[in-house]
C-alpha cells in the first residue's frame, strides 16, 4: 500500500471519509495528513477493523 496519499487527491478521499465513516471527526482526518497507514490505524482504532480490512477499506477510497 503507497504510503501517502497524493495531495490533491487527498481532498477527494477526505470528502469520501466524512460520508463513508460519519464518526470520524474533521481533526482526526486532518492529523493523518494523507498518510494512508495513519488512516488505516485510525480506521482500525475508532472502528475496530482488523489491519487487513482496514488497508482494504483505505484503498477503496483513493481508488
Amino acid at each position: 500500500m503507497n504510503t501517502d496519499i497524493a495531495e490533491g487527491k487527498w481532498t477527494q478521499v477526505k470528502g469520501k471519509l466524512r460520508e463513508s465513516w460519519g464518526d470520524l471527526t474533521d481533526d482526526e482526518i486532518e492529523q493523518t495528513k494523507g498518510n494512508a497507514q495513519q488512516l488505516v490505524g485510525l480506521l482500525q482504532e475508532r472502528y475496530g477493523l482488523a489491519k487487513d480490512q482496514a488497508e482494504k477499506e483505505v484503498e477503496a477510497l483513493t481508488k
